[in-house]
């Protein structure tokens, strides 16, 4: 499935919740869906830096697409970083270097986050696609 296509399911699902808390509460029940990352993976080198919580996040290079594993300490963050990983894992890197992740600001995730943990999802953002601008770039070679 593309990332449009994810996309416009994450969309959807969220039209179905008429208030914030709602939401709110799905995006930790999605968090709770993630697989934790063994202990072996909480390194230093996976935390994502800027972020209130704290986020690892494990690329993999395989048969030409990235593929996201994560963690975290908070609900909140690791549901929202489930939601990037179900967007963003498993694809050609071009794809997620060139991806504009819309859903974002369509269901109103931004908007609704706090400052802080706005610029952790904006770190997350980054810190995928510079995985992604990685493994392209040895692909190139």
């Amino acid at each position: 499935m593309k990332i449009k296509e994810k996309e416009e399911e994450i969309i959807s699902e969220f039209e179905m919740f008429d208030d914030w808390m709602d939401k709110y509460n799905y995006i930790i029940e999605i968090g709770k869906s993630l697989p934790g990352l063994d202990e072996e993976n909480k390194q230093e080198k996976y935390l994502i830096k800027g972020c209130q919580a704290r986020v690892w996040l494990v690329p993999e290079f395989k048969n030409g697409e990235v593929v996201f594993s994560a963690d975290s300490d908070a609900l909140i963050t690791k549901g929202i970083v489930a939601l990037l990983i179900r967007v963003l894992s498993r694809q050609p890197p071009e794809d997620i270097v060139n991806a504009d992740l819309e859903f974002i600001d369509r269901i109103g995730l931004k908007e609704h986050l706090s400052q802080t943990r706005s610029n952790g999802l904006l770190n997350m953002i980054k810190q995928m696609k510079l995985y992604a601008l990685a493994f392209k770039a040895k692909q190139q070679k």
